[in-house]
């Protein structure tokens, strides 16, 4: 069972009641019965819920004395969770948009004085990957975004996540950005993916003028096969990334080469170990300057990593003859 967070005495208070005062078996009053209460950890911080409970006392009913909750409660948290959706958005957040792990996202929670184990950032993490999932499975929620738009264009990509594994097949909306089907096959055979093809032109409530792929021939024939009159293209980003392939490979060599040059920093680093003072002080800072730019990589063919850190260490070599001007002398020291 996953550590539950410390109790704490509550920062906020929230009194809720329910909005519905008949029963909605029978049509009688419900009256107040009972007050539950519920603590939760949120970002704001401990907030407690005073939750009165309404129940029917019709006999007959078939809802007799079935409580009835307040709805402004499931805005708050899950069921049985004394964690604030807040923090399990927070969570999806810091582990799909900036990559953070486990360790890491707990240690934010604890900074924001959220106490909680790392096993219970797991099973959160675990919330919201199943919270997301209702969200993009919801037919309604979709078929609104795609009539509004009027019509859809496809993309279509095999994402493998190793040789021998089964590929996991996207379709989405380029409009939209929306997944409108995605489900793994054993092969890439035309008539797999023809068979998912014509599931989404199935349910799909708009025209689809356009698709979009790379350049695979069991997926061109399946286009072909399934949208015969539809406009259809290979993908620009393919098509840029086969154009760059000379420049992106001597990129990557020349960056290479220019971490060759400055791989001496980890010396220059113990140079200064123990060492307070001022010189030493900016000689580190140099040093950490040097090593995010090492790990600084760009997204080639839109952006060349080895250009990109011969202009970081230019921007680094001319702050160093700047401060040696003005009379410093980190120049003699990191020589």
């Amino acid at each position: 069972m996953a550590k539950t967070a410390k109790h704490l005495d509550p920062a906020l208070t929230r009194d809720l009641q329910p909005e519905r005062t008949t029963c909605i078996q029978c049509g009688q009053h419900v009256r107040a019965d009972y007050t539950n209460h519920r603590t939760l950890h949120t970002l704001l911080g401990v907030t407690r819920l005073n939750l009165l409970v309404r129940r029917c006392h019709n006999r007959s009913c078939p809802a007799y004395k079935k409580p009835y909750r307040p709805e402004a409660e499931g805005r708050f948290a899950l069921p049985r969770h004394e964690f604030g959706l807040d923090v399990v958005a927070l969570i999806g957040r810091l582990r799909y948009v900036e990559h953070r792990s486990v360790p890491e996202m707990g240690a934010h929670l604890v900074s924001r004085q959220i106490a909680v184990s790392e096993r219970t950032v797991t099973n959160l993490l675990d919330r919201y990957d199943e919270l997301l999932a209702v969200v993009l499975a919801d037919d309604l929620r979709l078929r609104k975004i795609l009539k509004s738009q009027g019509q859809v264009i496809l993309a279509i990509d095999g994402l493998q996540p190793d040789v021998g594994h089964e590929v996991l097949w996207v379709i989405r909306d380029c409009l939209s950005g929306e997944i409108l089907l995605a489900k793994s096959l054993l092969s890439a055979r035309q008539q797999d993916l023809a068979t998912l093809l014509t599931q989404v032109r199935a349910g799909c409530p708009v025209p689809i003028a356009g698709i979009v792929s790379d350049g695979q021939h069991s997926i061109r024939k399946a286009v072909r096969q399934v949208f015969p009159d539809t406009p259809y293209q290979l993908c620009q980003f393919h098509y840029l990334r086969e154009a760059a392939r000379l420049i992106t490979d001597a990129d990557r060599h020349a960056k290479k080469e220019l971490k060759k040059k400055v791989r001496t920093i980890r010396g220059l680093e113990r140079r200064t170990e123990g060492r307070t003072d001022p010189e030493a002080e900016v000689i580190r800072g140099y040093c950490s300057a040097v090593r995010s730019a090492l790990t600084d990589d760009g997204r080639p063919p839109l952006e060349a990593s080895g250009l990109k850190l011969q202009t970081q260490l230019d921007r680094i070599a001319s702050s160093l003859e700047t401060a040696e001007k003005k009379g410093g002398s980190p120049r003699s020291c990191t020589s």
